[in-house]
């Protein structure tokens, strides 16, 4: 079976998936309730500007190899007649990022599957949320079966590599979009809504500084999963006949409306009950269903909210686990598929289980982020644009183009994309900053 996705809208859900998840529905709406329509503007400008060059960059190098990211990694080294070893060693670091923060995600995953579950039996309605929260998310094991299952189901959307992903996020991937505008809509009607949005969209000149185009740009960057190994991955399942410009602004403009769409339900409805703005888990496991709780027909929307939000996560742990798979079985010949999919899935449980509080989960996920992903996705930029041959890199975007693009855009990847990614990585590294 040739790994290659069947269609182009099954590459640009596909992509959707991955960009869309957590930073989506909890930590855009946050931002965005703080910077109002400058964190907007800004947050716009660095999508447009990471999906031009950010984005088709990396489907260009994966759509090179058929080895996934590793092999990506060897012939952009191997084009400027470089180390193969050294290409190794860098294209582990962004997959072990990546590995490492599913680990932390699948617990995440796993308390959204608690909540889908007990807003079904209505037990989530039984109680004041933070207690309900806390119930799970403070003690030892407190959703292991959960977190089981979904680390299953990940494995099961994954066993046929390209067909299965993208079979199911042309389910999952229109799904969220649904559930989430019915979510809008039912905001929209509740009473005092209105004032929500307009804080949301408010013009404050106070905000134009650099600590929010700081956080446009980092919220932007991390969105699309430039993470130089997980969109690298999903570029090398598509089609010579794809136009990879088209398909990462089109990637981009999804992922952006699945994000004001969470910002949609999030700020008007804590605006409708007076409540603090809040970011994290705080937003989706505290306030939102405070909120369920006392709205008509709340269960019903509850059960919708977290259910689109699994798919979210389902979609996001794919787009984690089979950078890995691709490259180990790229690498390593005599590794079949589904046992290194077995054993993966065997690793992030046998670790992942172990930290299902909060408190635990929280500051792993920040150390990942801060000291492992953002040197990933530094390195893979700076590979794109520094190792990999420029006439290589046009040559693959320019396939199958409507448009050809030449040294304006490499330049504009080479002179401000990169150094972008890699103050940003600084910006992390430096003042423990996780975006």
């Amino acid at each position: 079976m040739e790994k290659k996705f069947s269609s182009k809208i099954g590459f640009i859900l596909t992509a959707v998936g991955s960009a869309v998840g957590m930073a989506n529905i909890w930590g855009f709406p946050y931002k965005f309730q703080e910077g109002g329509l400058v964190f907007l503007l800004f947050y716009l400008a660095f999508v447009i500007l990471f999906s031009y060059v950010g984005l088709s960059s990396e489907f260009a190098a994966g759509r090179m190899s058929p080895k996934g990211s590793l092999g990506s990694y060897e012939i952009a080294f191997e084009s400027a007649g470089k180390s193969k070893k050294i290409a190794r060693i860098l294209g582990y670091i962004p997959l072990f990022a990546l590995f490492l923060i599913a680990i932390g995600y699948s617990v995440i995953v796993a308390y959204v599957s608690k909540a889908f579950i007990d807003s079904l039996n209505g037990q989530l309605f039984t109680m004041p949320a933070e207690e309900w929260f806390n119930s799970f998310s403070s003690k030892n094991y407190g959703v292991v079966i959960y977190h089981i299952v979904i680390i299953i189901l990940t494995i099961l959307t994954c066993i046929g590599g390209a067909k299965t992903i993208e079979k199911s996020n042309k389910i999952m991937m229109p799904t969220f979009f649904v559930l989430f505008l019915i979510l809008v809509i039912r905001i929209l009607f509740l009473d005092g809504s209105i004032e929500g949005y307009k804080f949301m969209f408010r013009f404050d000149p106070s905000k134009i500084n650099l600590d929010t185009i700081i956080s446009a740009m980092g919220q932007a960057f991390f969105s699309l999963s430039l993470t130089g190994a997980a969109m690298v991955t999903v570029g090398s399942y598509t089609n010579d006949d794809v136009d990879l410009m088209n398909s990462s602004k089109q990637t981009g403009l999804y992922d952006t409306i699945a994000a004001i769409l969470a910002s949609c339900v999030m700020i008007p409805a804590l605006s409708v009950f007076g409540m603090e703005q809040v970011g994290g888990p705080g937003l989706l496991f505290i306030s939102l269903p405070t909120i369920l709780q006392n709205i008509f027909f709340g269960r019903i929307f509850s059960i919708i909210l977290y259910l689109a939000v699994i798919f979210a996560g389902i979609s996001s742990l794919q787009n984690m686990f089979e950078p890995v798979v691709a490259s180990l079985t790229g690498r390593f010949d005599k590794l079949s598929r589904n046992l290194a999919l077995l054993i993966i899935g065997l690793v992030t449980i046998a670790i992942s289980l172990n930290m299902e509080t909060i408190d635990q989960v929280g500051h792993y996920m920040d150390i990942v982020s801060i000291y492992i992903m953002s040197i990933g996705a530094s390195i893979g930029s700076i590979t794109w644009f520094y190792i990999l041959k420029k006439d290589k890199l046009l040559a693959e975007i320019n396939k199958s183009s409507k448009k050809t693009y030449g040294d304006r855009w490499y330049k504009i990847g080479k002179y401000v994309y990169v150094p972008i990614a890699v103050v940003l990585t600084l910006i992390a590294l430096i003042f423990k900053i996780s975006f």
